[in-house]
């Protein structure tokens, strides 16, 4: 503990948390007319009292802390507010806390001093975005997200399971978790950027996390809402664009000469899913209005486990036949794993290119056979997720999209 001479800081700090804290109550206070009796002095007066008794003795700190708790519970029994709340009686109660907190922790007593009085002053704003602008149906699907996250994640092993070890529980579960993830972030950026823009960037932005899991998110949404499809269609084309970015950079990351064959193959990919994308949203902005409904379903996690149980019994395959085919079986295994992920399968040969164990020539086909099956992956999702409609739109930008790839391979490689 510090020396005496030296504890001129920490009262100083504790003293602080008190004004600070105590005017914003004090404000409040005057502004309700309440009879709330706690007011800035008392603040500043019991956090220089919680650390006083703290230096002192941890049994008078821990008696000054029930006299307060007594005092609270009287002062709250005899408050005739019609709403007397207790937000200012508990607040008092944890000014005390951080009081003594600044004797052995001074920057963490300070941190959540200064976001206590954030969160009082903010009252107005976080009771408006709680009862007036988030909905039922998005709270429930955050509460779900938070869940998946918080509870059931951290129980699930991270350790590779099941026939040949080709299973991660967790990472399917993190899965689960991306699509949802995604189904909120594209229903967040519906609603504050609007139909025309905010379904387009989420998709693309969301192609970076999964494109296949993108695909399956706007069909969800786009069957349970028809005036999304074709908003929900360019989100899905432009995932399938962030699929192609993000499989340059890694390869340029693994192995350059790779991408340095590959350039061609995957700009004309790029190019001619990037112009279909803007074929729709050219459509979607020439519209003079836009129905904009947010009446959304709860989204069905149902789609989001079925996509990892689809990518499971996909890895399983991939391992089984690297395990008995070995290198001859590249391309065929490479094609398999693209059914769950072409980034894996890519970076898995590029990094063998890397390694002086294939050529750079020989790794262009599994790579390009891992980018074309996964295309099959965006399409049984579209499929199995999403409205007629929607499920024929997506699947023709995903045969435009290999067309353009192959056709860039036959023309420049």
């Amino acid at each position: 503990m510090t020396g005496i001479d030296n504890f001129w800081l920490n009262f100083a700090v504790a003293l602080g948390i008190g004004l600070i804290i105590g005017a914003e109550r004090e404000r409040s206070k005057r502004r309700a007319d309440s009879g709330a009796v706690a007011g800035i002095r008392t603040f500043a007066i019991v956090a220089l009292l919680g650390a006083a008794t703290f230096v002192t003795h941890i049994g008078l700190h821990i008696a000054a802390l029930i006299s307060i708790m007594i005092f609270i519970s009287v002062a709250y029994y005899t408050n005739k507010s019609n709403d007397p709340g207790l937000t200012t009686e508990i607040s008092l109660l944890f000014t005390f806390i951080l009081g003594g907190l600044t004797i052995d922790y001074l920057s963490l007593a300070a941190s959540l001093a200064i976001l206590t009085a954030l969160l009082l002053l903010t009252k107005k704003r976080i009771h408006g975005f709680v009862l007036k602008t988030v909905t039922s149906t998005e709270l429930y699907e955050f509460l779900m997200l938070a869940a998946a996250t918080l509870i059931i994640l951290p129980l699930v092993p991270d350790e590779y399971l099941g026939p040949f070890n080709a299973i991660n529980p967790r990472h399917l579960w993190l899965i689960v978790i991306f699509i949802m993830l995604i189904h909120i972030v594209s229903h967040l950026a519906l609603r504050l950027l609007g139909q025309r823009i905010g379904l387009p960037l989420a998709g693309f932005l969301s192609g970076f996390i999964s494109s296949t899991a993108t695909v399956a998110s706007m069909g969800e949404r786009a069957r349970s809402n028809p005036n999304l499809n074709e908003t929900a269609i360019c989100g899905a084309t432009f995932s399938s664009l962030a699929t192609i970015i993000q499989l340059a950079l890694l390869l340029a990351v693994v192995h350059v000469e790779t991408l340095y064959i590959l350039k061609w193959p995957l700009c004309v990919a790029a190019v001619v899913i990037a112009a279909y994308g803007a074929f729709f949203t050219f459509k979607i902005f020439k519209k003079d209005h836009i129905k904009s409904s947010l009446k959304d379903k709860n989204f069905s996690i149902k789609t989001a486990i079925w996509f990892a149980c689809m990518i499971a019994i996909v890895l399983v395959i991939s391992a089984a036949l690297k395990a008995w085919l070995g290198q001859k079986g590249l391309v065929i295994a490479s094609g398999i794993a693209g059914l769950a992920d072409s980034h894996s399968a890519s970076i898995s040969v590029a990094s063998l290119a890397a390694a002086g164990k294939i050529s750079h020539f020989d790794a262009v086909i599994p790579i390009l056979t891992a980018l074309s099956v996964n295309s099959i992956s965006k399409g049984f999702m579209a499929i199995i997720s999403g409205s007629k409609h929607y499920t024929v739109y997506v699947i023709l930008g995903l045969i435009i999209q290999i067309s353009g790839l192959w056709i860039g391979w036959w023309l420049f490689v």
